[in-house]
């Protein structure tokens, strides 16, 4: 696949990875008891009712779900009953019960996707404009479904959908610095990276409004218990089954919880622009985070990791064409800057707070690795370094 047809990778030139339609709000009428159920999320587990709901649930076909847009409907509706499912009461469920567990495989399987509540679900295919005519803004959307709700919650994930189009530039500005690499030009890499730096300061504009509505204590309490998966988990050591399914054959299968870095954003960045982080356990949770990400996502991030050749030429052209060094710096910068707020709210959202149950522990990740001292080692990775001859004798090589 070529890299200029973004479409071919699930990719919108608008919209970046967000869906190229906003997501449809409810599926058709015969998937009704699924949607009253994920309606009364919240209020079914305030009542501890939600997991009877779940299991009276009858067994509705997917195959009846034909369109595109209503199975990435269903995959929310059921990521979300599964995770309420298993989170939504004291003591973890060990169990995911057929009504859901089939239905929300089959659809995994059709989508390529595991099925547990991943980022695709629980934000990229999450939302509605308020006004369908306005722009896809964080003062113009809202979520479509919820656990418990509330401004925290919805918060949380909406800062997430307008960074995923506010990245749309930056995404969109890689095949055209590749291809500028592979016509020698210059000023036409210069132009596509001031581009992407220009959407990573949008990016990291959103990025900063997180504590406007998102309180620590509140995600961290209502918010975060939910999203956490059944992957090295202490209240779930040897994950859940998943009832019925066959081809699990009623072995206890352990899947990552939902997080950010199942977005196809950084990963693409980093790619594109040459950073690379040294082997440690977070890079290679990170390589595992792209099982979770929709396929074309996944395989437009490998695609650049394969092809990109703009370290090599901007640093072969460095000592002649200094202009060009300054705006690739500027995106190291700009990445550096975005992982340093991220740091920060980690350290400040997670890290700070009192881990009080073995489900919502503080020192790991809702993906389940510890995540303070590599997310700090990563950042630092990130930074301009100074201009280095073998780059220059690498890409004469080349």
């Amino acid at each position: 696949m070529s890299l200029d047809d973004l479409s071919s990778f699930g990719i919108d030139a608008e919209r970046g990875f967000l869906p190229p339609k906003d997501p449809l709000r409810r599926l058709p009428p015969e998937f009704a008891p699924w949607e009253d159920v994920a309606h009364d999320i919240g209020k079914l587990i305030v009542a501890g009712r939600l997991r009877g709901a779940v299991e009276g649930l009858p067994r509705l076909p997917v195959s009846a779900i034909e369109d595109e847009g209503a199975a990435r409907r269903a995959m929310v509706v059921l990521s979300y009953l599964g995770h309420a499912y298993v989170w939504g009461a004291e003591g973890a469920a060990e169990v995911i019960p057929e009504p859901i567990a089939v239905p929300w495989f089959q659809l995994a399987q059709r989508l390529g996707r595991p099925p547990v509540l991943s980022y695709a679900s629980y934000a990229l295919d999450n939302w509605r404009r308020i006004d369908p005519n306005g722009p896809i803004e964080i003062e113009n959307l809202a979520i479509a479904q919820n656990f418990l709700g509330g401004a925290d919650e919805d918060w949380f994930i909406l800062i997430h959908v307008e960074i995923e189009v506010r990245a749309a530039p930056a995404i969109r500005a890689i095949p055209a610095a590749l291809g500028a690499v592979a016509r020698d030009d210059a000023d036409g890499l210069a132009a596509a990276l001031a581009e992407m730096e220009a959407s990573l300061a949008a990016m990291i504009e959103t990025l900063r409004r997180m504590p406007e509505f998102c309180d620590p204590y509140v995600y961290f309490h209502r918010v975060r218990p939910y999203i956490h998966g059944w992957k090295d988990n202490p209240a779930v050591p040897d994950g859940v089954v998943y009832e019925g399914v066959g081809a699990y054959g009623g072995v206890a299968r352990k899947f990552r919880g939902e997080t950010g870095a199942q977005s196809g954003i950084i990963p693409a960045i980093d790619a594109a622009l040459g950073i690379v982080h040294e082997h440690d356990r977070l890079r290679v949770y990170l390589m595992e985070m792209r099982d979770y990400m929709p396929p074309g996502h996944r395989a437009f991030v490998q695609a650049v990791e394969d092809r990109s050749a703009i370290r090599r030429f901007v640093h072969g052209a460095g000592a002649s064409v200094r202009s060009l060094l300054a705006v690739y710096d500027s995106c190291l910068r700009r990445v550096e800057e975005f992982r340093s707020i991220h740091l920060e709210y980690a350290a400040r959202y997670i890290f700070r707070q009192a881990g009080d149950k073995r489900a919502n522990p503080n020192s790991v990740g809702t993906g389940g690795t510890p995540f303070m001292p590599y997310l700090k080692k990563h950042r630092d990775e990130t930074r301009p370094g100074p201009f280095k001859q073998e780059d220059a004798d690498e890409n004469a090589l080349a």
